[in-house]
């Protein structure tokens, strides 16, 4: 097992945030005010099916004023300003510029992360998000969620893999961090399918990956469509499955998240997917009991 592993045996984020700066480091999630290109009609409605969002980007104030509100909870820590909800490449260079800076210039804020769409990267925003990378700790999100074309149709995700192939490596190619996101539990995919796209990932050695388990939330196309679907009948379903993806993972990827919660009057199944510490905690027992880590199984097929 790697000697810089946290005791939760994995490269997690925050404890490398905090071995970078010396200091804890938090993520306030911001809102930028941007919808998705399958909101708005350029290419597509309704949004990715597992989103309950309604796509209306309705912003809670300035960068700074919302800062300023989230960081009393940790006044002793520095902050990643995360740009999380939407597409948050998706306006003019100009309005993300602004918005960026105005994060950046924040007295307490030492790094970016933007989580997008790899189909929202112009050349404009990428030579920004390349100056920004010069000048501040930047990681870019990208929201792939499966490699397999028949599951994104579905989930009307509206982008090939070959437009995720291409930004990734135009990111990678500037030396932007990238961060990759993976859903587990996307209705017709198996435990195997599931596993190829963390090995697909793996084998491109981005900063970063997220593992996600679907949720049907309310208000969601999937909640109409799949009402009686259930992805994990229990939470030792999904820690075993976050397991197997962990083992697969070179243990010098930092793991970003292992879950995801809905609020719970939103949520329908899972119905005990709220229950993050529980989740986190049986995996990471689940990872003892076996004596095992992140990237044990790295580089098997």
């Amino acid at each position: 097992m790697a000697n810089n592993f946290n005791q939760n045996r994995m490269n997690s984020i925050g404890a490398y945030l905090k071995e970078c700066f010396g200091e804890k480091v938090i993520k306030l999630s911001l809102e930028g005010g941007f919808t998705c290109p399958n909101r708005d009609g350029s290419k597509g409605t309704g949004g990715c099916t597992f989103c309950a969002s309604d796509g209306t980007g309705h912003f809670a104030g300035t960068i700074r004023q919302q800062i300023d509100l989230l960081s009393d909870k940790w006044p002793e820590a520095s902050y990643i300003a995360y740009f999380q909800n939407h597409t948050n490449t998706y306006a003019p260079a100009t309005e993300l510029r602004e918005k960026y800076y105005d994060a950046l210039n924040h007295d307490k804020v030492v790094g970016l992360a933007i989580a997008t769409r790899p189909d929202c990267i112009s050349d404009e925003v990428l030579s920004l998000l390349a100056e920004l990378n010069e000048k501040t700790f930047l990681w870019v999100e990208l929201g792939l969620q499966t490699m397999h074309e028949k599951t994104a149709s579905e989930i009307n995700r509206c982008y090939p893999l070959k437009t995720f192939e291409d930004t990734f490596a135009r990111l990678k190619n500037l030396g932007i961090r990238t961060v990759v996101h993976l859903i587990f539990g996307l209705p017709g995919e198996s435990k195997d399918d599931m596993l190829e796209s963390v090995r697909y990932v793996s084998e491109m050695k981005p900063f970063g990956i997220k593992f996600h388990m679907l949720n049907i939330v309310k208000n969601s196309t999937m909640a109409k469509t799949h009402h009686d679907y259930v992805p994990f009948e229990s939470i030792e379903e999904y820690a075993d499955l976050v397991i197997k993806a962990l083992e697969l993972v070179p243990d010098d990827i930092t793991v970003h998240r292992l879950s995801a919660d809905a609020p719970r009057p939103i949520l329908i199944a899972p119905e005990w997917s709220y229950k993050k510490r529980t989740i986190l905690n049986t995996i990471h027992n689940e990872m003892r009991k076996r004596d095992t880590w992140q990237g044990k199984n790295a580089g098997c097929k």
